[in-house]
C-alpha cells in the first residue's frame, strides 16, 4: 500500500489507542491493508490525514467496540477462515481433532499426529474420568447434556494439579485432556434422563419414511430406519474420533457413515467463530492468567445462553413442534404472534446467510434425503422465505442434524460445546502471551455525584 501508515504510526496521528484504531476498522470507518510479511497491518496515510482533520467519529449511545487483534480466525461477509484456510473446505475433508491443532498451533498436520499413536492421545486421565463421571452422575433427573459439561469441566480440573503451568505444550496437553474429558464423562443416551424424548419424538416423525431396508447401505435408508427395532449403538471406545465418541453419548442410534461425517462437520464448523460472546470472556479470564479449565467454564457459562449457543435448544424445540410438515405453518404462526423470533435464524455477522448452515444442511440433505425430520426442516426453511424472514443460521443446521439423528435433547448446545472448546483454547493461548488484562471501561450514565448537605 503506497504511503501507507503502520498501525502505532496510524495511532499516534489520530491521538487513540491501537484498540480505538482497529475499532475504527471493525465499524467501517478506516480500511486496513496487510503489510507484505502477512502480519502487520497498513493504513492508507490520506485516509488517516482526513480522520484526524474530521475529528474521532462518535459512536450511538449504548454501542461499545471492544477489538482485538488475532490471527485465528477471520470472518467476512460471506465466507469463515481458520488461520486462512476456508471453514467450510475444511469441515468436509478434516477432522475436528486437525482442525483443533490448527487453531491452537497454525500447523494443518495429519490425522494420524493428531490422534493417538504418532501423536498426543487425545483421551482424558483416569483420575479426570473418574471425577468428571462421578460429579455428573449425581445430578438431579431431566440435566441437559450442557449442564453436565457445566459441572464435569471443573470437576476434571481438581485432578490436574498443574493447569496453572501456561506454557504452549501444557496448554494443548490440557486442551485435549478437556475436549476428550468432557465427551467421555457424558452418560450414553440409555443412561440421561434426557435421552429418548428427542430420539422418540424423531421415531415418530420418521415414521413415514421408516419402511426403508435395514439391509440398505445407503446413508439416506440409514436415516430414514429410525424405528425402536433399530440397532443400538454401544459407546464408542476412547480410541475412536471425537466425533465418533460424541455421536454415542447423544445418540442411541448406530450412526451412518454420512451422519456422522455431519456431525464431525458441524465440529469443524462450530470450532470458533472469531470474538463471539463466550470468546470475547475466555479471552478476558485468560488475560488474566486463568488456566485453561477455568477458562473453559467460563466460556461454558457465556454460550448458554439463548442469543449465543443456547439457540440450537430452541430451534430443536421448535422441529420438535411440528408433528409433520404440514403442522409447521401453525408453529411458526403462533410463534410470531406471540411476538418471539423464530430460532435459528438471522445473524449479526453473516447478513446474506450463514455459510456454516448452508454447509452443514446440504451435508444432512444428502445424507438423509427421505429423513422425516428433514421435511420438517424443509418446511420451516420454506416458510421462513415465503414470509421474507432471515436465513437459517448454524444453530438451526446444528437443530437439524440432531432431530435427523434422534439425538437428545439439547444435543446442539453439547456439540457446540465440545466444538468452541478447541476455539476457546487457541484464544486462551494468544491471551497468555499478552502482558495486560483485558479490562474494558464503562462510560458512566448514573447519577451525577452527589454532595452531601
Amino acid at each position: 500500500m503506497a504511503n501507507s501508515l503502520t498501525a502505532a504510526e496510524a495511532a499516534r496521528r489520530l491521538g487513540v489507542k491501537p484498540a480505538t484504531l482497529y475499532a475504527y476498522v471493525s465499524r467501517g470507518v478506516l480500511s486496513r491493508g496487510k503489510a507484505a510479511d502477512g502480519r502487520g497491518s497498513l493504513f492508507d496515510a490520506a485516509e488517516i490525514e482526513r480522520l484526524a482533520r474530521r475529528g474521532r467519529p462518535r459512536r450511538p449511545a449504548g454501542t461499545v467496540d471492544i477489538t482485538v487483534e488475532s490471527a485465528i480466525t477471520e470472518i467476512t461477509a460471506d465466507a469463515l477462515r481458520f488461520r486462512g484456510f476456508d471453514a467450510t473446505r475444511l469441515a468436509v475433508s478434516r477432522s475436528f481433532e486437525e482442525i483443533a491443532e490448527l487453531l491452537w498451533t497454525g500447523e494443518l498436520r495429519r490425522a494420524e499426529a493428531t490422534r493417538t499413536g504418532a501423536g498426543e492421545p487425545w483421551h482424558a486421565t483416569p483420575a479426570a474420568l473418574a471425577v468428571g463421571r462421578g460429579a455428573q452422575a449425581v445430578l438431579p433427573a431431566g440435566i441437559l447434556p450442557l449442564e453436565r459439561l457445566q459441572v464435569i469441566v471443573p470437576a476434571m480440573a481438581t485432578t490436574d494439579a498443574l493447569r496453572l503451568q501456561l506454557d504452549e505444550s501444557a496448554v494443548l496437553a490440557a486442551g485435549r485432556n478437556i475436549i476428550a474429558g468432557m465427551v467421555d464423562c457424558l452418560p450414553s443416551p440409555s443412561g440421561s434422563a434426557t435421552a429418548g424424548s428427542s430420539a422418540a419424538d424423531a421415531s415418530a416423525a420418521d415414521a413415514s419414511a421408516a419402511d426403508a431396508s435395514a439391509a440398505d447401505a445407503s446413508d439416506a435408508a440409514d436415516a430414514s430406519a429410525a424405528d425402536a427395532s433399530a440397532d443400538t449403538a454401544a459407546p464408542a471406545s476412547a480410541g475412536g474420533t471425537i466425533a465418533e465418541r460424541l455421536w454415542s453419548r447423544l445418540s442411541d442410534r448406530r450412526p451412518s457413515p454420512g451422519l456422522l461425517g455431519a456431525l464431525s462437520a458441524a465440529l469443524v464448523l462450530l470450532a470458533d467463530h472469531e470474538l463471539a460472546a463466550s470468546t470475547l470472556a475466555v479471552r478476558a479470564a485468560a488475560s488474566v492468567r486463568a488456566d485453561p479449565y477455568a477458562v473453559v467454564g467460563t466460556g461454558l457459562g457465556a454460550m448458554s445462553g439463548t442469543l449465543h449457543g443456547g439457540a440450537s435448544l430452541g430451534a430443536e424445540t421448535l422441529l420438535a413442534a411440528a408433528r409433520d410438515p404440514a403442522d409447521v405453518p401453525r408453529v411458526v404462526g403462533e410463534l410470531l404472534r406471540r411476538g418471539e423470533k423464530v430460532p435459528g435464524f438471522g445473524h449479526f455477522v453473516y447478513r446474506g446467510g450463514d455459510p456454516r448452515a448452508l454447509a452443514l444442511l446440504d451435508l444432512v440433505r444428502r445424507t438423509a434425503p427421505k429423513s422425516g425430520q428433514l421435511a420438517v426442516a424443509e418446511a420451516v426453511l420454506a416458510e421462513m422465505r415465503h414470509k421474507s424472514l432471515p436465513e437459517p443460521n448454524i444453530d438451526f443446521a446444528v437443530a437439524t442434524l440432531a432431530r435427523v439423528a434422534g439425538m437428545v435433547t439439547g444435543a446442539g448446545e453439547a456439540i457446540f460445546a465440545v466444538a468452541r472448546t478447541a476455539g476457546w483454547i487457541a484464544h486462551a493461548l494468544e491471551a497468555y502471551t499478552g502482558d495486560d488484562p483485558l479490562r474494558p471501561r464503562a462510560v458512566y450514565t448514573g447519577r451525577p455525584a452527589i454532595i452531601e448537605p
